[in-house]
């Protein structure tokens, strides 16, 4: 039985996915299992998720018809038999002492969860990257309250939407039947659903897990329609955590979830801007009207504290409520997006 199962699904990321099993396997931590999920590649993923599984003994190359990254974690949840799981991708690495450090944070105090941060490598050009990192204080929570009265500055940094710096409690999620969810994003509804009812959490202040942003392909540069639709949902989601742990009215939640979804609405807006979005001029300003008119924005906006000039700023529009105002700011974010990606993470992570 090993002690941590890593559960990777892969689909169609042959040029980063040797990288990604590389840190796994090079890994000082070693007795886990690894279940690769080639998710019906159409490129060379399978293969060389085949050749990793011939290589070593702890890798298990699983093929199944493209379903999605939810059906393929599900899968190899179900086959598991780690004392812990951990969820990677395929496209991003890990330092080489994560499962160490980890594995004897959560063995030392017990810990349902444990929370780590982590970096975010933005590749502007060629090998050129800017690394941001994404890690709050050391702490250990004992009790259910203890660890809702501390969330909030850990969500504020981004450390509870997603699984990969996370080790989960494999037997609460097998027995609990913590799976992901057929939908869009589907990680984050599974963090959610886990730490809901969680009663012991440790953090790590180290960050060992590096998300990289690069790929042309990837979820960051392309439009989605009905990501609108999607951010309401999360925000509905989000709202239903916080009235379950009795914090919806509390001073520091409420302005924490008001500028979530302010800040989640630039990213819509700039879906709507983006080149890759088919709609015509007219109509990509008839739907930012209809955002700006929407109850959750309103309310959002007056309860948020913005944190940086730059974010005052853009907020001029949308308090306007003025389509072609928005518009405009999408326009421009789009621009600096594609042209200037370092200076768009950079004015991103200070927002």
């Amino acid at each position: 039985m090993p002690e941590i199962s890593v559960i990777l699904p892969a689909y169609n990321v042959a040029d980063y996915l040797p990288r990604a099993l590389d840190s796994l396997l090079g890994q000082t931590f070693r007795d886990f299992e690894a279940l690769v999920v080639d998710d019906g590649s159409a490129d060379r993923t399978g293969e060389i998720c085949d050749e990793y599984a011939r290589r070593d003994p702890r890798v298990q190359a699983i093929h199944q018809k493209n379903a999605g990254a939810p059906a393929a974690r599900n899968a190899a949840i179900q086959i598991s038999r780690g004392k812990y799981l951990y969820f990677m991708d395929g496209d991003d690495w890990a330092e080489p002492d994560m499962l160490e450090k980890m594995y004897a944070l959560a063995t030392k105090t017990g810990a349902q969860l444990v929370v780590t941060g982590f970096y975010i490598d933005t590749y502007y050009t060629g090998e050129k990257f800017w690394r941001q990192t994404q890690a709050c204080p050391a702490a250990f929570y004992a009790t259910a309250q203890e660890f809702r009265q501390a969330s909030v500055p850990i969500f504020d940094k981004n450390l509870l939407y997603v699984p990969w710096n996370k080790l989960f409690d494999g037997q609460r999620v097998r027995e609990g039947g913590f799976r992901f969810r057929n939908t869009k994003m589907d990680d984050f509804p599974f963090v959610l659903d886990y730490i809901r009812d969680v009663e012991t959490v440790a953090v790590s202040g180290e960050a060992f897990y590096h998300f990289t942003r690069a790929r042309a392909e990837s979820e960051t540069a392309r439009y989605f329609p009905g990501l609108f639709e999607k951010r309401e949902e999360e925000h509905a989601w989000m709202l239903d955590l916080f009235r379950h742990w009795g914090m919806e009215n509390q001073p520091q939640a409420v302005e924490f979830l008001a500028r979530r979804y302010v800040e989640r609405i630039f990213g819509v807006v700039e879906n709507f801007t983006c080149r890759a979005c088919p709609l015509s001029t007219r109509e990509k300003r008839r739907r930012i009207g209809e955002i700006l008119r929407c109850p959750n924005l309103e309310w959002g906006l007056k309860y948020m504290r913005p944190g940086s000039l730059v974010m005052r700023l853009m907020l001029i529009p949308l308090k306007m409520r003025s389509a072609g105002l928005t518009y405009a700011l999408g326009k421009c974010m789009s621009f600096v997006k594609k042209n200037a990606m370092l200076l768009f993470a950079r004015l991103k992570a200070d927002r």
